[in-house]
Formats: C-alpha cells, structure tokens, sequence
C-alpha cells in the first residue's frame, strides 16, 4: 500500500469519527423552532452587514421581513438600494439622522429613537412579520435614548414566531444575557487607520 493509500485511510477513518461525533450532537438538540433573539456588538466592522446577510436569506425563504434603522439615514446604501427588489417582503424603515455626533442634539436624537422604536413595536406586532432587525439598537439605548427595561420586556414578550437581530457595538449586558445568540466582531485591523476613507460598495 502507497503513502498515498495511507493518508486516505487515515483521513477516511478520522471523518468517520468526526461524522459519528457531529451526528450525535445534532440528534441530542430537541427543539425544532423557536424564535431567537440574536445580537451583533463589539467593536470590528460587520455587525450590519452580517445582519443583512442573515436577512438575505430570510427574504430567500419567501419570509416576510422588516428592519428599522436607529441612527443610520445620513448616507443612501447600498444594501437598502439592493433590498429595493424586495418590496413586497420587506419593510425598510431608516430613522436616524447619522451619527450622534453630527447632530449634537439630544433631544432631537431622542425624539427619533422613539420614532423608530414605535417602527419596531408595530412591526413586532404584525403577525406576517418573521424577521426584524433593529440595526444600532444598541447605539441608541448606549447613550440612553430609549428606556431598556421598556425595550427588553418588549422583546422578551413578541411574538412566539419573530427572530429579532439587534446591531451595534456596546451591547447593554441585560441584552446579552436575554438573547439567544451573541457574536461580538473584534476589532484586528481597520483600513480606516491607515487613512482609507469610507468607500462606496464597502461601508455605504
């Protein structure tokens, strides 16, 4: 027998035993639905981003899906042009005015957090809704625009069939212990540092 048959055996023998391992964890899961409560923090790039992706695919199972944007609205994306073919399955609400720094406005800022929160708990409450995503959720209640104990037993009471995705870094650690998935995006390397500004197709 070749080194060659020999690696392949010994690759066979260890997927089997991988195969064998991976079945016996996914046969030990019982529950067949729930609605999860998923949350995207920290401080790297792509928190949105993956939040549209997961969206994407919910749009591709013929879901009907909503997302409310809380302080985003300054620039026209991309993802919200491209989701454009979606209007029949989607609503797409972007209620901020930009970053919190350029207004300079509590008040203001406030004023539309609630907006948008009062967005979300109507899409919350409309039954043909499967999915919403709160994109920078965790920005407003961050900087105390919105009450938390008011939005976390929102959450915690929707709907028995609503994925919810919240966005943001920051996460308020009430949040995190509620919700079902938690993935922080760390912070490695940022091509802002060395100068690159914001581009089209990549940020925005």
């Amino acid at each position: 027998m070749t080194q060659i048959d020999n690696d392949a055996l010994r690759h066979a023998e260890k997927m089997r035993k991988r195969k064998a391992v991976q079945d016996a964890e996914v046969a030990s899961k019982t529950i067949a639905d729930k609605a999860l409560l998923i949350v995207h923090t920290g401080p790297g790039k792509g928190k949105s981003t993956a939040a549209f992706g997961l969206l994407l695919r919910a749009l591709g199972h013929g879901w009907r899906c909503g997302v409310v944007q809380f302080i985003k609205g300054a620039w026209e994306t991309g993802e919200r042009k491209a989701l454009g073919a979606f209007a029949g399955q989607l609503e797409f609400l972007t209620m901020g005015e930009g970053f919190t720094w350029e207004t300079q406005d509590k008040a203001r800022d406030k004023a539309a957090a609630y907006a948008a929160w009062a967005e979300a708990e109507r899409l919350m409450a409309d039954e043909r809704v499967r999915l919403l995503v709160l994109d920078e959720l965790n920005i407003a209640l961050r900087y105390d625009y919105l009450e938390l104990p008011a939005i976390l037993s929102a959450l915690q009471n929707r709907r028995s069939n609503l994925h919810v995705v919240i966005t943001g870094r920051n996460a308020k650690p009430e949040l995190l212990e509620m919700a079902d998935l938690v993935t922080e995006m760390t912070l490695i390397k940022h091509h802002f540092k060395a100068g690159v500004k914001a581009q089209e197709g990549i940020e925005f």
